[in-house]
């Protein structure tokens, strides 16, 4: 589970872990990961907290290696760690277009190409990749976020259909707007507007992104793989 030390990521950990996961929380503030690790612990919930930085993407490989043994076997990954650098493309730098695809994508594509092996071998698996309604209906000023996002949901209808033949299913969930600390910052006036073309008139919450999540992680999705699960309460139809 990558960008687990925070809002979606960390909402995902917990419903997980409340159903009995043995989590991996990956991110790149391990103080973070530890606190969560240490809380989820009290409730008997299993997590391994892991500095993951994927802007260093070589780097992937090695540090799942090196996980202990009770987490060395990854049964579902769950690809959620991003950033933004936003800007109108006329003023984006080369630079924020490639430290956003770095993390945003091409670290999604370092931590699949590590764990999936594993997951042919024993016959199972379940890869979910938080993409974005922005990466399906674009937005003005992110143009690299919505590349990477987009992005994500090509690589996995392609890596769907690599893996199927060994029981490995591929989804993507493309949450909309979600209260987070990025949306707690948002004046109240421009949040009113933003809610006012939500058709459920409200924002999301890190749950109806975690149950989406637990949902294609589950038995119960065994028949799914290649999907786009759009939770933006029909801002994206």
């Amino acid at each position: 589970m990558t960008g687990a030390s925070q809002g979606i990521g960390q909402g995902i950990v917990r419903v997980l872990g409340a159903q009995g996961a043995r989590v991996i929380a990956a991110a790149r503030s391990l103080d973070k990961l530890q606190a969560l690790a240490a809380e989820l612990a009290e409730e008997g919930v299993e997590v391994h907290a892991l500095e993951l930085d994927l802007a260093a993407p070589e780097s992937v490989a090695d540090e799942i290696k090196g996980l202990p043994e009770p987490f060395s076997e990854v049964d579902i990954l769950v690809n959620n760690a991003g950033i933004t650098e936003d800007g109108l493309l006329a003023r984006m730098s080369l630079e924020s277009w490639e430290r956003v695809l770095q993390v945003n994508l091409t670290g999604a594509f370092a931590t699949t190409r590590a764990v999936s092996r594993g997951m042919m071998r024993r016959r199972w698996g379940r890869i979910i990749s938080v993409s974005s309604v922005v990466g399906l209906m674009g937005n003005a000023g992110q143009a690299n976020y919505a590349a990477a996002k987009a992005g994500l949901v090509g690589f996995s209808k392609s890596l769907a259909r690599e893996l199927a033949s060994r029981n490995v299913t591929v989804n993507v969930v493309a949450p909309g707007f979600i209260e987070t600390a990025m949306t707690d910052s948002i004046p109240e006036k421009n949040r009113q507007e933003l809610v006012g073309v939500i058709p459920l008139n409200r924002l999301g919450s890190v749950e109806d992104v975690a149950w989406a999540v637990l949902y294609l992680a589950s038995e119960e999705a065994g028949y799914v793989t290649g999907h786009v699960l759009n939770v933006s309460g029909g801002l994206y139809i």
